[in-house]
């Protein structure tokens, strides 16, 4: 490995940890010639992966593309930057277990809905109006209503499975 500060050849690895999920090995090296430290990545090589996107175009798929996009729909909320790369990874994660080399921009939209519905709904309603396009206030408000719904749908869920597992405890245990 080349060094980035001397390009001296010659370096000694200092540690070695996995990253990604497994699916990387990170390693923080030393070089030889001048002792400046950096940082280098092992992946597994893969078949590129291609998106489709709506106009019909198919570009590869970028990581990069795909963390700003999130980022960005979820600024100034509290989302750690790691969070933000632990999406990306399931969403890469999740495309790779299709076994399609080619993917519609719209399942990667899906992938990260789903998991910014559950994280931070102004994220999640932000990245909606960019994803699905709003053209007014409208289909905004819409996402809006349908995530409030669904909100309170799933905590009556929660609240009904509380009420119904104290009916089966017998009065000793409900004191």
């Amino acid at each position: 490995m080349r060094c980035p500060r001397c390009d001296h050849v010659e370096d000694r690895v200092v540690d070695s940890r996995t990253s990604r999920a497994g699916r990387a090995i990170r390693r923080r090296r030393e070089c030889l010639g001048c002792g400046f430290r950096f940082t280098t990545y092992e992946h597994i090589e893969q078949e590129a992966l291609s998106i489709r996107k709506s106009t019909g175009a198919i570009e590869p798929f970028d990581r990069a593309k795909l963390l700003k996009s999130i980022g960005i729909a979820c600024a100034k909320r509290p989302v750690s930057l790691v969070r933000i790369e632990e999406m990306v990874d399931q969403v890469e994660e999740d495309l790779e277990s299709l076994d399609e080399r080619e993917v519609s921009s719209q399942q990667i939209g899906e992938l990260v809905m789903a998991q910014l519905r559950t994280l931070d709904q102004v994220a999640y309603v932000r990245f909606a109006s960019v994803y699905r396009n709003f053209q007014d206030t409208t289909e905004f408000m819409e996402e809006v209503r349908e995530l409030v719904n669904r909100a309170r749908y799933e905590a009556r869920g929660q609240q009904e499975m509380f009420e119904g597992s104290g009916e089966e405890m017998g009065e000793d245990e409900k004191a």
